[in-house]
């Protein structure tokens, strides 16, 4: 079981080793995971050839949303 959660979003879920990051099977993930997070993966707290750095999936079960006062449920 996994929670996240932020200033406007809760949500949990079910949590899936996908593997070392930069195992051959995570190569397209892993390309895009750091297009998307390019400002903070190098900060040197990442260290991306270390086999027990993983990328972790994230299935969602439910969750919350709090919009300018609007609430949306999953």
């Amino acid at each position: 079981m996994i929670a996240i959660a932020g200033e406007w979003f809760t949500a949990h879920g079910k949590g899936i080793n996908l593997g070392y990051f930069g195992k051959e099977e995570n190569h397209k993930i892993a390309k895009r995971l750091k297009e998307v997070f390019s400002e903070w993966i190098d900060n040197g707290h990442t260290d991306l050839e270390d086999e027990n750095t993983v990328i972790l999936c994230v299935e969602l079960t439910d969750g919350l949303l709090l919009s300018h006062g609007t609430r949306y449920e999953f």
